[in-house]
């Protein structure tokens, strides 16, 4: 290394900080800083792009020089490397106490920002003994590089207006169905396209399915949930051959969808990585100190809570600061608005995988972060092996996919008796069990992300058209999926063009958007539900990257009677935020039944309540200026014939009827002005509907 000024130990030694691969601020030098604290050794390495077996430099790094605490670093001048592309560590220590070294593995660093896949890589390579130079992932060197134009962008922040979107980003063009030009299909410009159907649908979140670069392992990883890289994005949904434009297309996408008023949210993975069990590849975090990354048993072997082979050591310091150092990347450098965390239950699990609720320092570094401050996080509050939502949850300000929600609705619409107290938790917010809203607790309703269906699991028109999950596809044995989906077929197996159970269908379809719609909390709904997209009734298509994944726009045409009814329903909530709030419903609303008060009783099927606004917040001049808004009468039906019920309130003539599920398109869902007046107080709600009127 070439000489630096006398007194620069920096210049001599490297810098601890910041971990990964930085050009110094006069561009003229590569600082590397690695975390590990259980190696011997460590060596660096810089390859061109001739050889990428071969190193152009390889840098013992010195303990006595180059290590700081748990962090070995070193600065490399780029004249010293002329031609150096990517780079790369090996490290050595003792296997013992859970070490896994083999000083012959070319290990990727856990911050590198881009990762270049050389033309020999294999995954094989990784998962033995032994060298796999020129077969692993390298990470690429920074390079000086304008910075990119976010000119007036703005993060929009939604309150009662929210309507979370989930999409999978290669899924929602790809198909040549949808219209996006050849080049974009299935990458982030692709989505750009259809921003303008996103707005006119009226969704104003988009929740993007993993992004994170991931290993492309044999047998498939369409879902993303196999993260390689917490700071790379995954360049198969990018054209570029630069994985900086490969970021800047992701840039570009966030800053056309914040100019439609559409927030950003991210699906990340941060409880387990793609390098799975004890006889997986060891590509980066196992070979650079695996137990520093990961939670092992008293035997050493993996503890398994996510059902990858691996579980992150979230309680460890190294992993706390890969976490939140990842997190404020993704905010800092494209604007996302908010995260989703995959399986969070995680989070409360301490060094020997017990469960800790209290506040666990990951959920308190995330929670009191100031860049993060602004940031929506989600939770999936669950692991394999622990089932945390509601109070049990320790991340007491989160929101939380609340999968009681979803399979209380699911009972309900498919028949079940005993549903109904549980639905009137669930309308209601959820408060009386999981988000108490005592001086305690002080939860909000808008904490409970409902939803019917998400990507795991059927979507929602194979929710009606399937008794049992077809993933003959996946693997021997239908691989993967549940067996218990609380779903019904309508009477025939999966697709038909019987009428009257294609009419059904829809009929409970609109029934489950609907009650959604018409309930306290965030709700969330599946690209493709809107227009019925279906999965051949595949409950678990993670390895599917082929049309049964893929959104079908073509359905759009075929099913503008349901686009319709999805995109005018999530108008109606928008129109009526008392529907949405940031506390409870309390007093002003008042349950009924088909006469008189609900019937709660183990073989009912119905339920009505009325939503009363005292406080204006549906009032065109707002809350608390003495206006009160319109008021919400729901009546649902789902036995199997029809039903009158008394209305309760109002007067003759006091009453509009926005929807009812039973009529056809356009009738089932009133355009604004056009609703008809009820002449009398009673209404005969046919079976298996919902319909709603309002004062």
């Amino acid at each position: 290394m070439s000489s630096v000024p006398p007194g620069d130990w920096f210049g001599f030694e490297g810098n601890p900080s910041p971990l990964g691969a930085t050009l110094t601020s006069d561009s003229q030098a590569y600082n590397f800083a690695l975390y590990s604290a259980a190696a011997e050794s460590v060596t660096l390495h810089l390859y061109g792009a001739a050889d990428l077996a071969r190193p152009i430099l390889s840098v013992p790094l010195d303990s006595a020089r180059h290590k700081s605490g748990p962090v070995w670093h070193a600065r490399v001048r780029l004249s010293d490397v002329v031609g150096a592309q990517y780079y790369a560590y090996t490290v050595a220590g003792v296997n013992t106490g859970g070490g896994r070294f083999d000083s012959s593995k070319v290990l990727l660093d856990p911050y590198a920002t881009a990762i270049f896949f050389p033309p020999g890589f294999s995954r094989d390579a990784a998962a033995v003994p032994g060298s796999n130079a020129g077969r692993a992932p390298l990470g690429e060197l920074p390079k000086p590089r304008p910075a990119f134009d976010w000119g007036n962008d703005t993060s929009p922040r939604h309150t009662s207006n929210t309507v979370i979107y989930e999409m999978h980003v290669k899924g929602f063009t790809n198909d040549p169905s949808s219209g996006v030009s050849a080049a974009k299909r299935g990458t982030y410009l692709g989505v750009i396209e259809k921003i303008p159907y996103l707005v006119d649908l009226g969704v104003t979140v988009v929740e993007l399915m993993p992004i994170f670069l991931y290993d492309p392992e044999p047998g498939g990883n369409y879902w993303g949930y196999m993260p390689l890289s917490f700071f790379a994005p995954h360049r198969g949904y990018s054209n570029a051959t630069d994985p900086a434009d490969t970021l800047d297309e992701l840039r570009t996408l966030v800053k056309a969808l914040h100019a439609a008023n559409i927030e950003v949210i991210l699906d990340v993975v941060y409880n387990h990585t793609t390098e799975q069990g004890a006889g997986g590849p060891t590509y980066s975090y196992r070979g650079i100190d695996n137990a520093g990354y990961y939670l092992l048993g008293s035997d050493q072997s993996y503890l398994d809570f996510t059902g990858c082979g691996n579980s992150l050591a979230t309680s460890e310091p190294v992993v706390r600061r890969l976490i939140v150092d990842s997190l404020r990347y993704w905010v800092s450098e494209c604007h996302i608005d908010g995260f989703r965390f995959d399986l969070a239950g995680i989070f409360s699990r301490t060094a020997d995988g017990s469960i800790d609720r209290r506040q666990p320092p990951i959920i308190e570094e995330i929670t009191s972060d100031p860049l993060l401050a602004d940031a929506r996080l989600i939770a999936e509050p669950y692991d394999l092996n622990s089932f945390e939502l509601g109070r049990s949850f320790p991340g007491h300000t989160w929101l939380q996919w609340n999968a009681s929600f979803r399979d209380t609705l699911r009972r309900f619409v498919r028949g079940d008796n005993g549903t109904i107290s549980d639905l009137m938790t669930r309308l209601y917010g959820s408060e009386l069990d999981l988000f108490p809203a005592d001086r305690a607790n002080a939860n909000h309703a808008y904490q409970s992300v409902n939803f019917v269906d998400c990507h795991d699991g059927f979507c929602l028109y194979d929710l009606v058209s399937y008794n049992a999950k077809h993933n003959q596809a996946n693997g021997a044995g239908h691989e993967g999926g549940s067996d218990d989906n609380l779903s019904n077929n309508c009477g025939f197996e999966g697709d038909t063009a019987q009428p009257s159970v294609v009419s059904l269908r829809k009929l409970r379809i609109k029934g489950f958007f609907a009650l959604l719609m018409l309930s306290n909390g965030t709700p969330m709904f599946v690209m493709g539900d809107e227009v019925l997209r279906t999965q051949g009734g595949n409950n678990n298509a993670y390895n599917q990257d082929n049309q049964t994944s893929w959104l079908n726009w073509s359905l759009l045409a075929q099913n503008a009677d349901m686009h319709r009814f999805f995109k005018r329903m999530i108008a109606f909530r928008k129109a009526h935020p008392s529907l949405a709030r940031s506390r409870f419903w309390g007093s002003d609303i008042t349950w009924y039944g088909v006469q008189g008060n609900p019937d709660q009783g183990f073989t009912s099927h119905t339920l009505a309540f009325c939503l009363s606004d005292p406080e204006g917040f549906g009032a065109p001049s707002g809350p608390g200026n003495g206006h009160p808004g319109p008021s919400i009468y729901v009546l649902a039906n789902f036995y199997d014939q029809p039903l009158t019920f008394d209305i309760q309130q109002g007067t003759p003539g006091s009453w509009r009827r926005v929807i009812d599920t039973s009529l056809g398109s356009p009738n089932d869902i009133a355009e604004p002005g056009t609703e008809p007046v009820l002449g009398g107080l009673t209404y005969a709600v046919s079976a298996q509907s919902v319909v709603v009127l309002v004062s």
